[in-house]
């Protein structure tokens, strides 16, 4: 039997083209990407804007991460909503004023079902932030970011 190692590091390249000054049109791994801002900051409101597509990158590792830290715990997921409110300070987006700290806060709301006690899947709840990419570069970035966790028992 062959012991195949994953690597561990990669380079990440993509591309987007700038189809006017609001809209990007990403093809990533096949897949097609638009990111645009809405109508009333002059988009055309055909895709996420750039400060909603961190967002949701977040709510997408937040999903991803939590599932594989389970799965590793041996612990079942069932059911599982992610919501993110995020306090965005858009003096640097309209050009008021530089700012650090784009977003200064932001809460992860996560409700899920499990059938796994409360101690069981305190590992998970310790895990995640240890191994999401994104919540860690926002995070460093000076971000606070807190996670609600709403856990219901599944049979």
């Amino acid at each position: 039997m062959v012991n195949i190692k994953p690597k561990t590091r990669i380079v990440m390249t993509m591309e987007g083209t700038a189809t006017s000054h609001s809209r990007t049109d990403l093809n990533i791994r096949g897949l097609p990407m638009i990111i645009d801002e809405p109508e009333e900051r002059g988009g055309t409101n055909q895709g996420q804007s750039p400060t909603e597509t961190l967002v949701a990158a977040l709510i997408g590792c937040t999903n991803v991460i939590t599932h594989k830290v389970a799965h590793m715990h041996d612990i079942e997921i069932s059911d599982m909503h992610v919501t993110v409110e995020a306090t965005f300070d858009r003096r640097g987006v309209i050009l008021q004023k530089e700012v650090d700290v784009p977003f200064p806060a932001m809460k992860i709301i996560i409700d899920l079902k499990t059938p796994a006690s409360d101690e069981d899947f305190a590992k998970v709840k310790q895990d995640l932030p240890k191994f999401c990419p994104v919540s860690k570069v926002i995070e460093q970035s000076g971000t606070v970011l807190t996670t609600v966790w709403n856990i219901n028992a599944a049979p």
